[in-house]
């Protein structure tokens, strides 16, 4: 079984890999990027998500670990495998602004207007939603999970047992609501 992390970049992505990592759950990631002021406390990405499309010998690496994808790479799953998903939902008006928050630290502007990039986000997600159906999958709602850490936890640990028992505390303990930077923007 190898458990996935998905959602879309700035969605939650990252905290979710680090509270599995801390509720005890061995995750599949080689450290780049590197932390940074987007991602104080890391990515945990693993470079080999790119290559996925070789087939599925490329998540051999994974099996009985947990491993971000993120939503636009997930057409590339193959059989071979046994899959289950977490994949975060955060409302897209936060998103977009995290990203273009992202962008403009790095020195780069967004590619489109936010209008157009919101309804081509929209678009690429029904398509994820249409695939997801064919996986084991649990929704987590970005806001909720900062609102509710252990309730929200205890969730995600219902939903890998009983193959996989996570230290729902410890998973609850790695919510900073500081680092919840874009939530003015739901408001707008």
């Amino acid at each position: 079984m190898i458990t996935i992390v998905s959602g879309l970049p700035r969605s939650g992505t990252s905290l979710m890999m680090q509270m599995l990592a801390a509720g005890g759950m061995p995750v599949l990631t080689d450290g780049t990027p590197p932390p940074d002021v987007n991602n104080p406390k890391g990515y945990f990405e693993w470079s080999g998500v790119r290559v996925l499309w070789a087939g599925p010998h490329a998540l051999a690496m994974a099996e009985g670990k947990v491993v971000k994808i993120v939503s636009s790479i997930l057409h590339w799953l193959r059989y071979g495998h046994e899959y289950q998903i977490i994949f975060m939902r955060r409302a897209l008006n936060e998103v977009l602004a995290s990203q273009n928050a992202m962008l403009r630290e790095r020195g780069k502007e967004p590619a489109l207007p936010d209008e157009q990039m919101t309804e081509a986000l929209r678009v690429h997600l029904a398509e994820v939603y249409i695939l997801l159906g064919n996986y084991s999958c649990l929704y987590v709602d970005h806001g909720e999970l900062i609102a509710e850490p252990l309730l929200i936890s205890c969730r995600v640990a219902q939903f890998l047992y009983p193959r996989m028992v996570v230290n729902v505390n410890a998973m609850a303990a790695c919510v900073d609501s500081s680092l919840y930077r874009q939530r003015q923007a739901a408001a707008k």
